[in-house]
């Protein structure tokens, strides 16, 4: 087969992770030296009766599995830094919407209350979290040549996505080498705009949104799934029902799903007010007479998910 022992059983381990779980021999590439002969016998395991019921009985014992929450963080609008922060102003009701911070770009150059002004905007408002350009580059291993490359979304959420694996105990040294999959909703990159003009070796992966999740990754050395999705508004719940059919056919045995957005330049703002899909007053009524668009806003919110069983197991504070 031309693989060492250890890459043979690293093989069949994950094509028996793929295959729903089924035992595989510790001789299968013994018995099967080629790649023929391993297809040729998977597939008489698929369409095989006892295959059939094994893999069948497998799923459908696992379609029922519960997903535990064990860890969450997140970085969202009014200081919201953390679970806690974000509940005790959401109970106490404050708002998080602010005027466009100066950082980000100059208001007055892009904005018009003229509707129908060109490339203009007609809103000065929307939900920005604090100190976006702040980043432990040394703690992640990364380079201050890199970090500079890097879209400012993967920068967040690298921090955010170990915070919530680590508030569920995990270190980085226990997560080495571990079988977490790894589920990022991602849409827009306003980075991509930014770094256009700069281009070299860190350019390609800084603005690619499927860097996104393959970082946190290959940074912490995870070794399950990972991948970054986007299908616009509904990119995190996405992200979080992949994460679950993972963790269910054992592809994975944490899942670490997060969403993130940032708005670093005038460009959707832009694009949304020329769709009329921004509300003028900067306010959302939802269901209301008098709504009359949506607010933009940015952050990012990450939870750490297991099998409910194996968090019992494991003896998890389970959250949720």
């Amino acid at each position: 087969s031309g693989l060492d022992s250890l890459a043979a059983v690293e093989f069949r381990n994950t094509l028996s992770r793929q295959l729903g779980g089924v035992e595989l021999s510790a001789t299968l590439f013994l018995d099967y030296p080629t790649a023929e002969s391993i297809a040729e016998y998977v597939k008489t395991l698929l369409i095989g009766d006892t295959g059939v019921v094994r893999i069948a009985k497998r799923n459908a014992d696992l379609s029922g599995e519960g997903i535990a929450i064990v860890g969450m963080a997140c970085r969202f609008p009014g200081g919201s830094n953390n679970p806690n922060d974000f509940w005790k102003m959401m109970i106490e009701g404050r708002d998080a919407i602010t005027e466009i911070p100066d950082n980000r770009w100059d208001v007055d150059e892009f904005y018009d209350p003229n509707l129908d002004a060109e490339d203009k905007m007609y809103v000065r408002h929307g939900g920005f979290i604090d100190d976006v350009e702040m980043f432990d580059a040394a703690f992640f291993g990364i380079s201050p040549v890199e970090a500079s490359n890097m879209d400012p979304q993967q920068r967040l959420l690298l921090e955010v996505g170990f915070e919530a694996l680590h508030a569920a105990g995990y270190t980085k040294e226990s997560l080495l080498g571990s079988l977490t999959g790894v589920f990022v909703g991602s849409g827009a990159s306003d980075w991509s705009k930014i770094a256009e003009k700069k281009v070299n070796a860190y350019s390609g992966t800084g603005i690619s949104q499927s860097i996104a999740a393959n970082r946190i990754s290959y940074v912490l050395g995870l070794k399950g799934p990972s991948m970054s999705i986007d299908t616009a508004c509904s990119s995190s719940l996405v992200a979080l029902d992949s994460a679950c059919q993972n963790l269910k056919l054992g592809r994975c045995r944490n899942a670490l799903v997060a969403g993130i957005n940032l708005m670093l330049t005038p460009h959707n703002f832009i694009a949304c007010c020329k769709a009329r899909m921004l509300s003028v007053d900067a306010r959302c009524k939802t269901f209301d007479e008098s709504a009359n668009g949506y607010v933009r806003g940015e952050g990012c919110g990450a939870v750490a998910l297991k099998r409910l069983s194996d968090a019992k197991t494991d003896g998890d504070n389970i959250l949720a």
